[in-house]
């Protein structure tokens, strides 16, 4: 079998979009590869064939990694935060040096342009690094109680987390995760999806490169079988997943049976506000980019733009030509928008362009499909007069499609912002900064931006949703918050 991390066997393969990667990628459970009871064809979105053959972890082979981390849980919570930390700077050096190669394997893994690619590579090693740096001033409580005693509250870790890792941002998430969780203590089980395992492989090889013990860090790809049993496991202490709302709420369900809490940051229909006064040709380029990333595969794209009237027309002349020169092709080629992930994305897009139009949305701009593109493409539509009672308007595509709806004053600008069952990001653009701020603020949503817009922040910035969105954050200090529990201390101090 092949590992994803071996790096010089895989470049060649990486550098050509048609070459299929050499060799088999098992599970990555113990510090070794093993070989799985099931294969599955990992498939290119770029070109609808086959990228690599890679494992998909049975629900047996799920309980068997979750014996071994288990065994290795303690050890590693025993050790001191400094050597966790410097265990994670080292695995975040290693990100670094192979970023390259890593780059290109998320690229051809998810579709989306080489430029995003090597930006994510950038930020997982930031997640290690940053951890690993701010684990050592993770600081417990004690509280004054008097002379007679002493109260003092320490941060525990869970024992063993399983992380349920989407397709879209596989090694951004897969790091953020267990960046967090790996710093305060926990050993851990990652299992990405089937459609984009492979950087997280690469993850597991790099770690034990970078001196992990044995059983710390393990990566089991598969199904909805394989997330099942992770999640309903009993020797699973905490759970983080990232994904659609209805799978999220059965994790919740799985962990709430047992008494296991769990973080979840679910879907989005994120909403930029520009209100009167605001300046257009600051906000269009922003939102545009934001959206066409990953061909709008982002929970945090931005996918609705609610604009006074005034500035309306203003605003889709500033974003039509974003939309109207988009450039399709393969992630490697570095286009605007790639690929969706999957046959059954892009029908699924496909379907909101035609149920839009059909209750009155208006094309205002459309790219050119590229010709002789063979994979998953779907040309970036921008919708004018998107009514607040449709689909568009309202559900998560995750696809690139961008709905513009016009409002009369700021009030009805934040009851348009609320009209979804999402809360996850939000954009208010406004030259008054006062009323930015009051607009803002009043926001349901777990990250705003005042004109400007980074989705999903930085990963100093805590990050989670409200009300469909989930909740529970990941990223900044407050993630070693969920990947611990406070314990306190209590100790009756005698008398002299």
């Amino acid at each position: 079998m092949t590992t994803p991390a071996d790096l010089d066997v895989l470049r060649p393969a990486l550098d050509d979009h048609t070459t299929a990667l050499p060799g088999r990628f098992g599970l990555d459970v113990g510090g070794e590869v093993r070989e799985p009871t099931t294969w599955n064809d990992n498939l290119d979105p770029a070109t609808a064939s086959r990228l690599a053959t890679v494992a998909t972890a049975s629900a047996d082979e799920i309980d068997d990694a979750v014996k071994v981390v288990r065994a290795a849980a303690p050890a590693w919570a025993a050790l001191a935060p400094s050597e966790r930390g410097t265990l994670l700077r080292g695995l975040g050096a290693l990100v670094r040096r192979d970023a390259d190669v890593l780059a290109r394997l998320e690229t051809r893994d998810t579709g989306k342009p080489l430029a995003q690619g090597r930006a994510d590579i950038t930020a997982a090693a930031r997640y290690f690094e940053y951890y690993g740096s701010i684990v050592e001033g993770f600081l417990g409580d004690s509280i004054p109680l008097g002379p007679r005693s002493l109260a003092v509250v320490e941060h525990v870790p869970h024992g063993v987390t399983g992380h349920v890792v989407p397709w879209n941002y596989p090694a951004q998430i897969t790091a953020r995760s267990i960046g967090a969780a790996l710093a305060v203590g926990n050993a851990t089980v990652v299992k990405p999806a089937d459609e984009a395992p492979m950087v997280a492989l690469a993850y597991a090889r790099l770690a034990r490169e970078a001196g992990f013990p044995a059983g710390v860090v393990n990566v089991l790809p598969g199904g909805a079988a394989a997330g099942g049993a992770l999640t309903a496991h009993p020797d699973v202490d905490h759970v983080s997943f990232t994904g659609s709302v209805a799978t999220g709420r059965a994790v919740a369900a799985a962990c709430a049976r047992r008494g296991r809490p769990a973080l979840l940051e679910l879907g989005g229909k994120s909403a930029h506000l520009v209100l009167e006064g605001a300046d257009p040709d600051r906000a269009a380029p922003v939102i545009a980019r934001a959206l066409l990333l990953h061909a709008g595969q982002t929970c945090t794209a931005g996918t609705r733009v609610i604009v006074h009237e005034s500035l309306r027309r203003r605003l889709v002349d500033a974003l039509t030509p974003y939309f109207a020169d988009a450039r399709l092709g393969p992630g490697l080629a570095d286009p605007t928008v790639g690929p969706v992930v999957s046959e059954q994305q892009a029908d699924r897009v496909a379907g909101f362009v035609e149920r839009a139009a059909a209750v009155g949305a208006t094309v205002a701009a459309e790219a050119a499909m590229t010709e002789g593109l063979s994979g998953y493409f779907v040309a970036p539509v921008l919708f004018d007069a998107v009514g607040q009672d449709t689909e568009l308007f309202a559900e998560e595509v995750f696809g690139p499609l961008l709905a513009v709806t016009s409002v009369s004053s700021d009030a009805e600008a934040v009851a348009a912002a609320h009209n979804t069952r999402y809360g996850l990001t939000a954009a208010v653009w406004c030259q008054d900064v006062d009323r930015a701020l009051r607009t803002a603020r009043s926001l349901d949503v777990g990250q705003t931006y005042v004109n400007g817009y980074a989705p999903g922040g930085g990963v100093e910035l805590p990050f989670g949703g409200t009300r469909d969105s989930g909740y529970g954050r990941e990223k900044g200090v407050e993630a070693l918050r969920e990947y611990s529990h406070p314990r306190t201390l209590f100790i009756d101090v005698a008398s002299a």
